[in-house]
């Protein structure tokens, strides 16, 4: 009987609606008060892995990084259906970039059997999209990023997924195991339901330190980046709005444009 073992990585990003401030430092932002919530693009992965095992069988297995309350999330993952969850938490990995944290993934991934991998395209935070790609280096697998539809062979043995480029859709197949970056569109994340949540505290989860993966902490945190961030700025303030004054629509048509002409000088 085939099988299809898979792993989610997830990352925990403040809620969209929550407000950011800068710290102090001028280089992070502050995290009181911050909702912090499961990556969105990660979430797709997720509920990709569940169809798969849905179909195939297997263990889905979700690895994330960070500090404890990443907790959070994994056990969010496991109510939606996942069987088991890997955090690694360490002071060391604090402030580390998408290389680090990519490296730090392939520790734990290395030692897992695993058919396919499935990632965030990217974090709605930093915005970068890097882990996936730089984890399927570390790993020697395929990547194939920014996916819509996957499609898994009946023997377990490859997979055919669909990328958008440009209003077109590229069709690309490989062998697995392969690390897939998930977009949306790809599928609508299922809720995790009551009996799900309570299952979830139950499910296997385990914690990790760079030390118990065999990792050097000198490679990871802030004084390790290879990408610094020199400044955070907040985007200028937005002017106030203006309502266009006159007695009949014609009027203000007229005023508009000579506003849009002569002020804003876009027409």
């Amino acid at each position: 009987m085939v099988v299809v073992n898979i792993i989610v990585c997830l990352k925990q990003v403040p809620d969209t609606e929550t407000q950011i401030r800068i710290a102090p430092d001028g280089k992070s932002i502050a995290q009181e008060d911050i909702k912090w919530i499961m990556n969105p693009y990660d979430e797709f992965g997720v509920e990709e892995a569940l169809k798969l095992k849905e179909k195939f069988g297997g263990e889905v297995t979700v690895v994330g990084a960070g500090p404890k309350r990443v907790t959070e999330s994994i056990r969010t993952a496991l109510a939606m259906g996942a069987d088991k969850g890997i955090l690694i938490n360490d002071p060391a990995f604090e402030g580390s970039d998408s290389l680090g944290t990519a490296k730090a993934l392939a520790a734990v991934i290395k030692n897992l059997e695993y058919d396919l991998i499935f990632t965030g395209q990217r974090g709605v935070d930093d915005d970068l999209g890097l882990v996936g790609a730089a984890l399927a280096e570390f790993l020697d697998i395929p990547v194939l990023s920014v996916i819509t539809k996957v499609d898994v062979a009946e023997d377990g043995k490859s997979v055919r997924v669909h990328r958008p480029v440009e209003g077109q859709t590229l069709v690309i197949e490989s062998d697995l195991p392969a690390l897939i970056t998930t977009q949306k569109g790809l599928n609508e994340p299922r809720y995790a339901s009551l009996p799900g949540i309570m299952k979830a505290k139950k499910k296997p989860f385990d914690e990790k330190t760079l030390a118990d993966l065999g990792l050097s902490e000198a490679d990871f945190g802030g004084g390790a980046r290879k990408l610094q961030i020199l400044e955070l700025t907040p985007p200028p303030q937005r002017e106030a709005g203006r309502i266009v004054e006159g007695e009949t629509p014609e009027k203000k048509a007229k005023e508009l444009a000579r506003l849009l002409h002569e002020e804003a000088k876009v027409v």
